[in-house]
């Protein structure tokens, strides 16, 4: 897919075109798993109801809907075959299945939280629900965490875009949250890596007692 189509032009012209259908569609197939834009395809939502094109509560509604659903399919995948094929995508970045099984392993530890508040990471979004299938999270759990994150997140940006986005320009608002976005990426893959190497050294730091 190329950039143009990615531009932030095309997607208000695919939301002004398909409207309700375009925020659904979009966090959907975001959330399956497909790395695109369907964030700033609902902050776009919310700016158009903002200016009165959509009605605040449709635009809410359908990001929701389309966050729970897309990370259902997304679950559904990872539960089968998804760790298959991390393997192979691992194998050629030249990642261990041992270290595919440490991350999975504190994915499985924090999976409650990750699919709840995932949807402000960058990246972790996207994964969230493949990476729940294949830690195994227990579906129900899952769907509670699922409807919780997907409510407080869409409620969040459809606000935030549907009121700051009569003041500040829309480029400007979808660059402050992407911004906040790949901080929270860095702060996980932080904290993700201080606890693996913590945990790595345990048997170490035991055997020296």
């Amino acid at each position: 897919m190329s950039v143009e189509l990615l531009s932030l032009d095309n997607i208000q012209e695919i939301a002004h075109q398909y409207g309700y259908w375009a925020v659904f569609i979009g966090i959907a197939l975001e959330n399956t798993g497909i790395p695109i834009p369907g964030e700033t395809i609902t902050i776009v939502g919310g700016f158009l109801a903002g200016s009165g094109e959509l009605g605040y509560w449709l635009v809410l509604g359908t990001a929701i809907a389309g966050a729970v659903i897309g990370d259902n399919f997304g679950y559904w995948i990872g539960r089968f075959g998804g760790w298959e094929f991390l393997v192979k995508v691992g194998s050629l970045f030249k990642i261990s299945p041992r270290q595919l099984e440490d991350v999975k392993e504190q994915f499985s530890k924090n999976a409650a939280r990750a699919v709840f508040f995932g949807r402000f990471v960058a990246l972790l979004r996207i994964f969230a629900g493949p990476m729940a299938g294949i830690a195994q999270m227990p579906y129900a759990q899952f769907l509670l965490c699922n409807l919780g994150g997907a409510t407080v997140w869409a409620s969040i940006m459809v606000t935030l875009s549907f009121f700051v986005g009569r003041i500040v320009p829309l480029h400007q608002l979808i660059h402050w949250i992407a911004q906040f976005s790949v901080l929270a990426l860095i702060l996980v893959i932080g904290w993700v890596g201080v606890t693996i190497w913590l945990e790595s050294r345990k048997p170490r730091l035991e055997g020296k007692d």
